[in-house]
């Protein structure tokens, strides 16, 4: 069989000729020149990636901003609806990235593979620009939780420590970005049971001045905030608002698997592993930490609104540090702000991890130029580090913006990005499994899940929703204004600039026909990966629970 001659499906023969140059397998076979990743993550760093490498500044921090406008409510329930879109997201990566977990992994990938190479090209780009907006999101943020305690240190200094130690945590040997991680994740995942559980004892009453809080804050100042209409018609825009604001703390997160899965061993063990275990992350730390947010603080806060809004000394205090405050427990505030900065830290750190990653992939892939594809020694690929770190200075605007400001800017400008890559991943996906049928091999996949292709459809039609509407307040009387509007929207015309210019350049068709879709390049490399493959057989009771975890 010839592989990836779909890939180049134009209708000029010569542009279709310079399309199959580059294709992938083709590439990746044969680079020798420039070297290549190596499979430096073990299973405790992919599955601890997958539970916790993510958990940033979104929910600890701009979950914040969310609960002022709209009430504890629409968070919460905002929450629920997101983490269920999320969750068909990574059920359908876990499939795509199980079939074939090839060198240089990523969405974009798969996207030229099964839909056409100029979506493809428009879909790296913008996943490339999302995760260096990412990755200053967090720097940025980390400076409004430091300034939660007072000081005088200059703000770009605090900045340079941060992105500095990102940096060098993921330049030399990728497994120092998966230990660096493996600990970061560790320290999210036990500081926000610590808080979940805080949140139980303080609902109950039982905080140092035992007051039982219970729904109080549901009640006054009430479970909704009506935004820009009274009534029922306020209530529905409050918790629509809740949704496009939510997002944020979920962006790009299940995308973290797939560009590790090219570095990871046994991909077809742990990737699927991760997948299936992603829904317990969301059921737990974000519908569950959300709840709590929304029954430890009011959503007229003082301090609270003065984090969204001022961004001066103590605006860097997220909902649940307010809480701890509230309650009276001393000490345990400067704890868990502790706790929430680590968060931030290793949030950026994955996040530059994707965002090389995803420019090696467009490397490989023919969409940037050959020098990003160039690995040292350890399989690092130094030159798409280096470039995406130089991207994220842009969080350099904190020093005169100030960092709770431009921290927003980030948050509106990445959630739009997350939305577009989302719906051309489920649109891979449908195609995907439509050249799976044909070829008769939709048995055949290692990882199989729930209601596909329904919940896939339904996703799809809600994200096109939600990126359609995900600035709507700018249209009510009185609230536009460009900064805002551009925030909302800037993405949508970069994405189809990028698509249309490639399509039109190299005259690619609308969909590649599914007889010509490439089902089986990388398929015998994953399988013999797979049968080489011993899985850890615990030897006692506490090694299988560590086994079951990572």
């Amino acid at each position: 069989m010839e592989t990836g001659k779909g890939f180049g499906n134009s209708k000029d023969p010569q542009m279709a000729e310079k399309l199959d140059e580059v294709d992938v397998y083709e590439e990746s076979a044969n680079n020798t020149q420039y070297g290549t990743t190596q499979r430096g993550l073990k299973s405790r760093h992919i599955q601890l990636i997958a539970i916790g490498g993510a958990i940033g500044t979104g929910l600890f921090v701009g979950s914040g901003a969310t609960l002022s406008v709209t009430g504890p409510a629409p968070l919460w329930m905002s929450f629920v609806v997101i983490s269920a879109v999320v969750w068909v997201v990574m059920q359908c990566l876990g499939e795509l990235c199980a079939w074939v977990p090839v060198e240089g992994s990523s969405v974009p990938l798969y996207v030229k593979r099964y839909v056409e190479p100029s979506l493809a090209f428009a879909a790296g780009w913008n996943y490339w620009y999302a995760y260096a907006m990412l990755v200053a999101s967090e720097v940025s943020a980390s400076a409004v939780i430091i300034s939660y305690w007072p000081n005088d240190v200059p703000v770009a200094v605090w900045l340079t420590i941060v992105l500095a130690t990102i940096v060098l945590l993921n330049i030399f040997v990728v497994s120092w970005y998966g230990e660096s991680e493996f600990w970061f994740a560790s320290i999210k995942i036990i500081g926000i049971v610590g808080l979940i559980i805080l949140g139980i004892v303080l609902f109950f009453g039982g905080g140092p001045n035992r007051d039982r809080l219970g729904f109080r804050y549901w009640q006054k100042p009430g479970a909704f905030i009506p935004f820009a209409a009274p009534g029922d018609t306020g209530k529905f825009l409050a918790f629509w608002t809740a949704l496009v604001k939510s997002g944020f703390a979920f962006i790009l997160s299940p995308e973290l698997i797939v560009l590790a899965a090219g570095e990871t061993e046994a991909p077809r063990r742990n990737i699927p592993k991760a997948a299936s275990r992603f829904i317990y992350r969301l059921m737990f730390f974000y519908i569950v930490g959300s709840f709590v947010i929304s029954v430890i603080v009011a959503a007229d806060d003082e301090l609270l609104l003065q984090g969204v809004e001022s961004g001066k000394t103590n605006a860097g205090a997220s909902p649940f540090v307010i809480g701890i405050k509230r309650a009276g427990i001393r000490t345990l505030d400067h704890i868990i702000n502790a706790v929430i900065l680590t968060s931030a830290w290793s949030a950026g750190n994955s996040f530059l991890f994707a965002g090389s990653r995803s420019l090696y992939s467009l490397a490989l892939t023919g969409q940037a130029p050959k020098i990003f594809r160039t690995c040292n020694k350890h399989g690092v690929p130094y030159y798409c580090v280096a470039v995406t770190s130089l991207m994220a200075c842009l969080v350099y605007l904190s020093v005169s913006s100030g960092s709770a400001t431009v921290f927003q800017w980030f948050v509106n400008l990445t959630t739009i990005s997350g939305y577009i890559a989302w719906i051309i991943v489920l649109i891979t996906y449908l195609r995907f499994r439509r050249a799976l049928e044909f070829n008769g091999l939709l048995d055949q996949r290692p990882y199989k899940t729930w209601g596909q292709p329904y919940v896939t459809y339904f996703a799809l039609g809600f994200l096109i929703l939600l990126t359609l509407t995900n600035g709507f307040q700018v249209f009510f009387p009185g609230k536009f204004t460009a900064s805002a509007f551009l925030a909302a929207y800037i993405t949508l015309p970069i994405v189809i600039v990028l698509y249309l210019g490639h399509k039109i350049w190299f005259r690619t068709p609308l969909f590649m026909r599914v007889h010509k879709i490439d089902v089986y390049s990388g398929k015998e490399e994953a399988d013999a990966l797979e049968e080489m493959d011993v899985p850890p057989i615990p030897k006692n009771v506490l090694q299988k629970i560590w086994f079951w975890i990572a």
